[in-house]
C-alpha cells in the first residue's frame, strides 16, 4: 500500500511515522479512522526494495517486494489477525486452519488465535528472506487475548534480528499495560467532515448520501464506507429514532443483531448526550424524540451493553429483534411520563 492509495489525512502521519525509529509501534483510535490501511503501509513502506531516502514518503508499490504484499505472500510479512479478518480483507490463512474451517470442523476465530500468535514469534526468529528485515502487522490488537498477548512479550521486548511490530488498535484500553509499555504510541488524527466526504465520494458513495453517512458513522470514514456497502439510507438513519418510538421492527429488519444493538446504542448515546445539554453526534437533533428520564436511559444503556456480548450467537435472531424494538418503544416512550 503506498502513500497515495492511503486517505489523505492518513499521508502525513506515515510521513511522521517513517522518519522515527522504533521496532514496536502501536496505531491507536476509534475505528473507522484506517488503522489497518495505516498499519499495512507501514510495514510495506518498511519492507520495500528502493533506497530509503526515496522511500520517505512510503513504499514505492511497484518493486519486487511491494508487488509480493499486494497480492498476499511476501515472505517477510506476517500478518495477524481472527480468521473472519484475514478472510474478509484477503489474506491466507495457514494451510490446517483452512483445512478445519473447510472441513466445518470449527468456525473461523473472532479472536488472533494463540497458535498464530506461536507461528509468529517463529517468524521472527527466522532469517529475513528478502534481506530487507521482516515486519509483523496484528489488527486488531485487541483481539488478543490474554493467553496470545503474553505469549507475544517476550519478543515484542527484546526482538531476534531485524523484526518490527505494528500493533494496530480500535480500543487500545483493552490491551495489557504490559503490551502498550512496549510500544511506541501514535494516535490516528480525525479527518474534518470536508475531507472525510470528498474520500467517500471518491470510493463512490453519491455525494448527498456522504454527509448523512458520515454522521450515522460518529464521524468515522471508514465506518461511514462500510455503512453504505451495507445498503445504509441516510433517509431511513434520520428516521430511525421515531421508528423505534412507535416500536417498529421493521425500520431495523435488514439487521444483523449486532447492527441493530450498534444502531440503537448510538440513539441511546444521543438521547444521553441531549439529556446533559450536550448535542447529538449520530443523528440530526430534529430527529431525535424527546429525552426520556435519565434513569430510564441508564437502564437502556446497560440493557444493550449486555445484549452486545451475545450479539454475534443469538439464539434466535427475530426474537431477539422484536425484544430489543420493544425495549427501545417503552424507554423512549418514558419520555411523557417524566418528572
Amino acid at each position: 500500500m503506498t502513500a497515495d492509495s492511503l486517505p489523505p489525512w492518513l499521508r502525513q502521519p506515515l510521513a511522521e511515522l517513517l522518519r522515527q525509529r522504533g521496532h514496536a509501534w502501536l496505531l491507536q483510535g476509534p475505528s473507522g479512522l484506517g488503522q489497518y490501511e495505516l498499519g499495512l503501509a507501514l510495514a510495506a513502506a518498511w519492507l520495500c526494495e528502493q533506497p530509503e531516502e526515496a522511500k520517505a514518503q512510503g513504499a514505492c508499490g511497484h518493486c519486487p517486494s511491494c508487488h509480493a504484499i499486494q497480492v498476499r505472500t511476501h515472505a517477510d510479512l506476517c500478518v495477524l489477525m481472527p480468521e473472519v479478518a484475514m478472510q474478509a480483507l484477503g489474506w491466507p490463512l495457514d494451510e490446517k486452519s483452512q483445512a478445519d474451517i473447510d472441513d466445518k470442523k470449527r468456525k473461523p476465530s473472532r479472536e488472533i488465535r494463540v497458535e498464530a500468535m506461536r507461528d509468529a514469534i517463529g517468524f521472527a526468529q527466522r532469517t529475513s528472506a528478502r534481506g530487507r528485515g521482516k515486519a509483523v502487522l496484528i489488527y486488531p490488537a485487541e483481539r488478543m487475548n490474554n493467553i496470545t498477548a503474553n505469549a507475544l512479550l517476550k519478543t515484542l521486548e527484546e526482538p531476534v534480528g531485524e523484526v518490527r511490530f505494528v500493533l494496530a488498535s480500535e480500543a487500545a484500553w483493552q490491551l495489557l499495560p504490559t503490551i502498550r509499555s512496549r510500544c511506541l504510541g501514535f494516535t490516528l488524527p480525525w479527518p474534518d467532515s470536508g475531507q472525510a466526504q470528498d474520500w467517500l465520494v471518491g470510493q463512490g458513495v453519491p455525494a448527498a448520501d456522504a454527509p448523512g453517512l458520515l454522521r450515522a458513522a460518529g464521524g468515522r470514514p471508514s465506518d461511514a464506507l462500510r455503512l453504505a456497502s451495507q445498503g445504509q439510507s441516510p433517509k431511513a438513519w434520520s428516521l430511525l429514532p421515531k421508528a423505534m418510538s412507535r416500536g417498529e421492527v421493521g425500520a431495523l429488519s435488514e439487521h444483523a443483531p449486532a447492527q441493530a444493538i450498534g444502531a440503537l446504542q448510538k440513539l441511546c448515546h444521543d438521547l444521553m448526550a441531549v439529556d446533559c445539554g450536550a448535542l447529538p453526534r449520530f443523528f440530526e437533533p430534529a430527529d431525535l424524540p424527546p429525552a426520556p428520564p435519565r434513569a430510564a436511559l441508564a437502564r437502556w444503556s446497560r440493557s444493550l451493553a449486555s445484549a452486545a456480548k451475545t450479539a454475534e450467537h443469538p439464539f434466535n435472531a427475530g426474537l431477539m429483534l422484536e425484544a430489543l424494538v420493544s425495549e427501545a418503544r417503552t424507554t423512549l416512550n418514558s419520555a411523557s411520563r417524566r418528572p
